[in-house]
Parts: structure tokens; C-alpha cells; sequence
């Protein structure tokens, strides 16, 4: 078991990307078939995701809320067409956001953006398997919680996926990417385009027609 490290509050940041389309990828992100890389093509321009303001202070190191589950292990591991990349303990693939930054290691993903990509939070002892000790550490976010970084970089998942192994949230918005062992971005395979992410949760279903959700 490995004792995190380092904490911290909330920035941003911003990068381009290079082209890979899996087979059958649905742009919206709605009902994408399992990614299979194809030919490269120039994506469009991401739009410009709107982030919450940072708080003055940060808040004190809170619990995760009872509903949550921890991200209890980082696993280093390979997928088919992606590569290496970083599971929990459940098979699910983690994402960074560009948004972020990682020195110092800071989160901009908050409420709403949130929601579509929940942040892997921890009590501060994960099981490491094929990362490095010395690479995680942890982030305290606006409401107090801990969560797990790499490479100084905060971690999350993306409820696009919608089965362990999945990488839906690969290029979405042209600001997430399934994040390497070493904290690096995985840029193996990209889709075609800029895809959007998917609709948050507590929005009314009746109202996401036509909505941007350009996190």
C-alpha cells in the first residue's frame, strides 16, 4: 500500500491534439461501439469549457461523501489500440483534463463537470500497482475532499463509459485524455473531431436538447 503525499486547490491549462478515430465512435458519445484505431484526421476546434472560479482558501481536508466510492487502486496496465493506461480497482480507465495543472497539482473540474467526470477521490492509501510511488499524490478539491493525482495531475473517470476497459472520454472536448502511468496524456488514438461530453446527470432530460456541455 502506498502513503500519498501532496495536496493542493484549483487552476487551468490548455493543449492540441493529434488524430486516431476508433471504429464506430459516436462524436456525441451517446452509443459508441468499442474503440478500433482507423485513419488520422484533423479534429475540429474544441469549444471553450467554462470553469468555476478558484476559492480563496482552500477548504480543510474533508471525508468523501458516503455515496462515493473510493478510488482504492491505480493500476498500470495495457488496453487493445490504447496502450497503457490507469484502471481503479474496478477496470475502470482514468482521464486527466487539460484545464488542470499540475504544478502546483490543481483541479478546475468542479459541480456540473463534476458530475460527467467524478474525480477519483481517496483516503490518502491506495494499492499502486504497475505506477510509481513517488508519481501520486493527492489534491484537496472546493468542498475539502482528497483527490488522487499523478504525476501532480488529478485523476477522474467519465460516465460516458459505460462498462470497465472503456475510453469514451478519449479527446473529449479536446481537453481529456486517458491519462499514462507516468501522468503523461495517451494520445495513441484519438477520434475523429472534437467529441462532446455527455449530459450531466442533474440536468432535466426534457431540457438537454441543443445543449453545449463544452467541458
Amino acid at each position: 500500500m502506498a502513503q500519498l503525499k501532496r495536496t493542493a486547490i484549483v487552476a487551468s491549462a490548455m493543449v492540441a491534439l493529434t488524430a486516431c478515430a476508433p471504429a464506430g465512435y459516436d462524436g456525441a458519445n451517446s452509443s459508441a461501439a468499442e474503440p478500433v484505431a482507423v485513419a488520422a484526421a484533423e479534429p475540429t476546434a474544441a469549444a471553450e469549457p467554462e470553469v468555476s472560479a478558484s476559492p480563496e482558501a482552500p477548504a480543510a481536508d474533508a471525508p468523501p461523501p458516503a455515496d462515493v466510492e473510493l478510488t482504492e487502486e491505480l493500476n498500470g496496465r495495457k488496453v487493445a489500440r490504447m496502450g497503457s493506461v490507469v484502471t481503479d480497482q474496478d477496470g475502470w480507465i482514468l482521464y486527466r483534463f487539460d484545464k488542470d495543472t499540475n504544478d502546483p497539482p490543481t483541479s478546475n473540474c468542479v459541480d456540473k463537470c463534476a458530475e460527467v467526470w467524478p474525480p477519483a477521490l481517496t483516503d490518502g492509501d491506495p494499492e499502486l500497482n504497475g505506477v510509481s510511488d513517488d508519481n501520486v499524490g493527492t489534491v484537496t478539491r472546493q468542498d475539502g475532499t482528497r483527490q488522487i493525482t499523478l504525476d501532480g495531475w488529478p485523476l477522474y473517470r467519465y460516465i460516458g463509459d459505460k462498462k470497465p476497459g472503456q475510453w469514451k472520454g478519449q479527446g473529449v472536448g479536446g481537453t481529456w485524455f486517458v491519462v499514462a502511468p507516468d501522468g503523461r496524456k495517451n494520445l495513441t488514438c484519438l477520434p475523429t473531431g472534437t467529441p462532446k461530453p455527455v449530459a450531466p446527470p442533474s440536468d432535466d432530460k426534457a431540457e438537454q436538447g441543443g445543449a453545449d456541455y463544452s467541458y
